[in-house]
């Protein structure tokens, strides 16, 4: 009944799992499959950076709260200004935290500064929790998802100025 193409057969939660066991088993910081039109990426966060890292690397952060400030600093901010911004992307696929349990406050919030190995947020994909470092040095303008919110590989999860 399952077509071999189907999305569902490659996001299979137990295959991913088991390709993240093997990303570890053989220290791969990357894989990236394709079945058909289907594509996965994975991407390890860790605290190794290279130079050769790109500019805009993954990561997460957010506060609840702060969730919905973003778009009216967007949206008053000139053009130009959002030339010089940096996204921080999700290194993975999973659910974006906030903090570090519940009862915790928030990693970053809008207007911190953070610096490379600042922990902005976890990701947990198959209950295993990836910190997730900012690997940028700035202040934190944006927060574009909420806590408990599934996201997907280099989406955007928060804007930082650079220069701020």
């Amino acid at each position: 009944m399952s077509n071999p193409s189907s999305p569902q057969d490659i996001f299979d939660v137990r295959k991913i799992r088991r390709l993240v066991e093997l990303m570890k088993e053989h220290e791969l910081s990357e894989l990236d499959l394709q079945q058909g039109e289907v594509r996965i990426q994975l991407r390890r966060a860790g605290p190794a950076v290279t130079a050769g890292a790109p500019p805009a690397p993954g990561t997460y952060t957010a506060a609840p709260a702060a969730a919905a400030a973003p778009p009216a600093a967007a949206e008053s901010a000139p053009a130009a200004d959002d030339s010089r911004m940096v996204l921080i992307k999700s290194p993975m696929v999973g659910t974006f935290y906030a903090a570090p349990d519940p009862e915790a406050p928030a990693f970053v919030k809008v207007g911190d500064h953070v610096g490379p190995e600042t922990t902005v947020c976890i990701v947990e994909a198959m209950k295993v929790f990836n910190q997730i470092p900012a690997e940028v040095s700035g202040k934190i303008v944006a927060v574009l998802v909420e806590n408990g919110q599934s996201v997907e590989f280099g989406q955007s999860l928060f804007r930082v100025d650079p220069q701020g």
